[in-house]
């Protein structure tokens, strides 16, 4: 059945954007992505059919494109990460003054781990101060304040979970560190040093987004909830996932720390992916109650099942998965 609601998605040719938006698809919401070419988008698998040319960076764009909705899904990042430090605000300010324009529509934004600084706390709720390590989480306390502010004339929702993995996930670890896409698994490369580290499957955090976002006066005009997923609590428990689905013992190696370490000075990938190293080395769990208080319990696919259908989507594997999640995209 249809809602009467519409969503504008920006990002939904990204992993979690595409995510969110075919959720919202399935729960009946009418769907808007803005996009620079929607020709291309739609011819390469979208389902949607509300694409609508435009720029997150033009904030006529992102009006025009929000007139009327009930709620603006922020999945947007610069293309290729370039200039992130330069666009990832005023991008968000875009997204503010549509949702002012459109009468208050609810901002949604996939939170992430890089506010918190993982070496003092284990446990992340929505009171955890936010003490981030990095230039980009920074930056990401800089957006959920300018939320913050927005509130109550501009509500939000932000919906905070681990690393993605899942159908549509590319630029992630568990595609391009733990395994290689599009060649089957010879070796496992992880990238963990220690239990604790916290991954997000993408059908299941997607899904829970569109259940929280349908949970109308019961979400507060700026609320913050934690999605737990899957905690490897004992740091093996993913690598062993996925030589169970593959059928056999695939050798692992751990991924080159000391490597990006003596690289980083020099700039680069190295740089980037030093900064997160603390991530992967102490353990942090995502406390989800405020959600399960929200939506009842939260979306959960087992994790071999949903191990086994990433890496079938990611063409690791030489035969189907089984049968996916309900909600699986």
């Amino acid at each position: 059945m249809r809602t009467n609601k519409t969503a504008l998605v920006l990002g939904a040719t990204g992993g979690i954007g595409g995510g969110i938006a075919a959720a919202l698809d399935r729960h009946g919401w009418t769907v808007r992505a803005l996009v620079r070419d929607p020709a291309n988008a739609a011819a390469k698998g979208g389902r949607l059919s509300g694409w609508i040319a435009g720029d997150a960076m033009s904030q006529a764009d992102v009006i025009s494109a929000a007139s009327s909705v009930d709620a603006i899904v922020h999945a947007v990042n610069p293309p290729g990460y370039r200039d992130w430090h330069r666009l990832v605000l005023p991008m968000m300010a875009n997204t503010l003054a549509a949702a002012k324009a459109a009468g208050g529509a609810r901002v949604v934004l996939p939170g992430t781990i890089y506010n918190f600084d993982p070496a003092r706390i284990t446990v992340i709720d929505a009171t955890t101060p936010q003490a981030p390590r990095t230039r980009k989480g920074a930056i990401r306390v800089q957006l959920e304040r300018l939320l913050e502010e927005a509130a109550p004339a501009v509500p939000s929702l932000i919906v905070r979970a681990g690393d993605f993995f899942g159908p549509g996930v590319r630029s992630s670890w568990f595609a391009q560190s733990l395994v290689k896409p599009a060649q089957p698994v010879q070796r496992l490369l992880n990238p963990a040093t220690g239990p604790g580290h916290s991954w997000a499957y993408l059908p299941d955090l997607a899904e829970a987004i569109v259940r929280l976002m349908e949970a109308g006066d019961r979400l507060d005009a700026f609320e913050r909830v934690q999605f737990e997923g899957y905690c490897d609590t004992s740091g093996t428990g993913m690598v062993d996932a996925v030589r169970r689905a593959v059928g056999r013992n695939i050798p692992e190696r751990r991924f080159p720390w000391w490597l990006m370490r003596l690289l980083a000075p020099f700039g680069g990938f190295p740089r980037e992916v030093v900064e997160i190293e603390s991530y992967w080395r102490h353990p942090v769990r995502f406390d989800n109650s405020r959600l399960v208080a929200l939506i009842g319990a939260e979306p959960r696919t087992s994790l071999d099942t949903a191990v086994a259908t990433s890496l079938s989507a990611l063409g690791c594997l030489d035969r189907p998965a089984t049968a996916p999640t309900p909600w699986a995209i």
